[in-house]
């Protein structure tokens, strides 16, 4: 088994970090900080993994991603996709998802001393029956342009029937940001500016949002355009360097389900915790992300010291049993007002481990 942990959000500002850090205590993650080899690596190192180079054509790549694999844990069946319902499969998805296609995510704009700026979508926690009374209600907008659907209740995509020109950003690299300089450009930029501000309007008087703004819930009250492109626009042969992958990120379910080569590459629930497996393995460990994002220190000390329980001890000492021939753990701090993103990765083998001379650092290494 060679591990790799991918942590969005692992790694803190400088402004910030010192002060979280300061009294914690994970002795795996300070011996992986002293022992292991460090490496930088470029924001896109994920798509190269699969041979690619951004931008991806994430819409259409969350429809295939909706397929056979996607969303069943680590240990099922199969055949059997996500709440024990069975899928159409790689092929029958792929098929459905031709042409062209744009995600339309819901979000909140917020007001922010920086002028609008884009909340993080993990806050809203839409439901299946509010998503689709607010797409019944913005779809006709669109309908020149398109068919509207949602792969899930946050993940909405526009099904093209004709060429756009947009220049967008992924909603990802948006988030905390200023939203002007982020909205759709390209020849037909302001055309889409006018449709997304008419869906503002009406989703604005939506019950959806009133019951919403009631509860004290952060309301919908925009539409995100991005991830623009078809299957056409990836090669014929995605490459893998991974035999399994964990994760719920439905862009990263259609990467895998695009590999075509040795059976096609399996993308799992993760587990909750760390469990033996055969071949490259890439995990996808999240709940740093949103802490990270809102500069949520307290929650994200303790997703910290959950993965380290969880994750990198029974990681570590399957590492030191030879069962694990290699530990690598990718860490990246979110993009937004503490500067661009960064991307490190932090490796460990056997032989790593007898390095006696050099000692654990403390976790204000963790940059």
């Amino acid at each position: 088994m060679h591990l790799t942990l991918f942590v969005p959000g692992l790694l803190l500002p400088d402004e910030i970090r010192a002060d979280t850090v300061f009294d914690l205590t994970a002795p795996t993650l300070s011996l992986l900080l002293g022992r292991g080899q460090r490496h930088e690596l470029t924001p896109d190192w994920l798509p190269g993994a699969f041979g690619l180079a951004p931008p991806l054509p994430a819409a259409v790549l969350r429809k295939v991603g909706a397929g056979e694999w996607f969303g069943r844990p680590a240990d099922a069946s199969p055949k059997v996709g996500a709440g024990g319902m069975a899928s159409a499969g790689t092929a029958a998805n792929m098929g459905a998802a031709s042409g062209n296609w744009i995600c339309l995510d819901p979000v909140h704009l917020q007001v922010a001393r920086e002028g609008i700026s884009l909340a993080d979508p993990a806050q809203l926690k839409l439901t299946a029956a509010e998503a689709a009374a607010l797409i019944e209600v913005v779809a006709p907008l669109f309908a020149d342009w398109g068919t509207l659907s949602a792969s899930s209740p946050s993940c909405w995509e526009l099904q093209l029937n004709k060429p756009v020109d947009l220049t967008t950003r992924p909603l990802s690299d948006a988030i905390g940001q200023n939203v002007d300089p982020a909205l759709p450009g390209g020849r037909d930029g302001r055309a889409w500016r006018r449709l997304i501000a008419a869906a503002q309007t009406l989703m604005h008087a939506h019950p959806v949002n009133r019951d919403r703004d009631g509860l004290g819930q952060p309301t919908i009250n925009s539409l995100w355009a991005w991830g623009l492109g078809g299957m056409d626009s990836l090669p014929d042969e995605v490459q893998a360097n991974f035999n399994v992958v964990w994760s719920r990120d439905p862009v990263l379910a259609g990467l895998c389900a695009a590999v075509r080569t040795g059976g096609g590459l399996p993308c799992l629930a993760p587990p909750e915790r760390f469990q033996p497996a055969s071949g490259r393995v890439l995990a996808v460990i999240d709940s740093m992300e949103h802490p990270a994002r809102t500069f949520d220190a307290l929650a994200w000390r303790e997703a910290l010291l959950a993965f380290e329980r969880d994750w990198l001890t029974p990681a570590m000492a399957s590492l030191k049993k030879r069962e694990c021939g290699e530990l690598r753990v990718i860490g990246t701090r979110i993009a937004g007002i503490a500067g661009p993103q960064r991307t490190t990765a932090f490796s460990l083998t056997w032989n790593d481990l007898w390095r006696l001379w050099r000692r654990p650092r403390p976790l204000t290494a963790l940059t």
